[in-house]
């Protein structure tokens, strides 16, 4: 999975020319993925919980419903649980010296805001970017998202409705309870890819849980609802709480087909000013950006 160039998008015009104002979700440690219990499961349906390659999954039918993705999965065990696992994409197959920069807008109470200097620094450096909005963040924001749909540098990506871990149990990350059955995990994806779709014309390609977590079941029910579990292999700023320094310095991880992880709705976190360091830099080392 490559992007297809910043051009294949939309024909929306120019990149934007106007500032953005900003708030932060604590999110993902890099941990490995635990294996669940040994508990006994029902016959999980969707590939992807048998460890089928991505490639090996056909696409969701246009008739998709979230209420028959979670009957699918009803009483459905999880044998896996974390940031990484068959079928969440961590990295991508770059031919050439490749990265795409992903950026979380996790939304809520304090995360409804927007990283102006980040965002005008994307813009003035033509820098492409995959952009997880919530859609607590996009109810917050309908202008601004509908002026970040209609640039070409970033396309828009699914980060949820509530910013739960998604789980099918209630599973938590860092304390935040995640969904707690097939169908709530389903719909903590579809609302939100109904609005993105509403907003941009066509349906979201990506989706990233609240924190990155998921269990295997929840990442089934992702794909057959048409989107691609998304984690990360850079994380760029621990849930908009690292330093400028140590932003820079976890960018300087950059290879080609990484993922990293960063925040663009909280304007006093080291974010923005790492980014500016670490960005121009990679470039020169002869990296170009790309988006998912």
């Amino acid at each position: 999975m490559l992007d297809k160039g910043i051009s294949r998008r939309r024909m929306f015009g120019a990149a934007l020319a106007v500032g953005f104002a900003a708030a932060g979700c604590g999110t993902t440690q890099n941990t490995s993925t635990t294996q669940l219990g040994t508990s006994t499961r029902a016959a999980a349906p969707d590939p992807i919980a048998r460890n089928v390659p991505v490639s090996a999954v056909p696409a969701a039918p246009a008739a998709v419903t979230p209420s028959a993705v979670a009957a699918r999965h009803a009483g459905t065990l999880p044998l896996r649980w974390g940031v990484e696992m068959p079928g969440i994409t961590s990295t991508f197959p770059a031919t050439n010296k490749q990265l795409a920069l992903t950026f979380d807008a996790c939304g809520g109470p304090g995360n409804n805001d927007i990283d102006e200097a980040l965002l005008n620094f994307l813009i003035a450096e033509q820098i492409p970017a995959t952009l997880f909005l919530n859609k607590r963040w996009i109810d917050a924001n309908r202008s601004r998202a509908a002026q970040l749909a209609m640039s070409p540098l970033f396309e828009l990506a699914n980060h949820g409705v509530a910013h739960k871990p998604l789980s099918v149990d209630g599973r938590q990350a860092y304390g935040i309870a995640g969904t707690g059955s097939a169908q709530e995990a389903a719909d903590e994806v579809w609302a939100n890819h109904e609005l993105l779709t509403s907003l941009t014309g066509t349906p979201p390609r990506f989706f990233r849980a609240g924190t990155a977590h998921y269990d295997d079941v929840a990442v089934a029910i992702v794909h057959e609802l048409g989107e691609t579990p998304v984690g990360f292999s850079i994380n760029a700023d621990f849930g908009a709480t690292a330093s400028a320094a140590k932003v820079q310095s976890a960018m300087n991880a950059a290879a080609p087909g990484a993922i990293s992880l960063a925040h663009m709705h909280r304007p006093q976190s080291g974010t923005a000013a790492g980014m500016i360091a670490a960005l121009p830099k990679i470039r020169a080392m002869g990296l170009s950006f790309v988006h998912l």
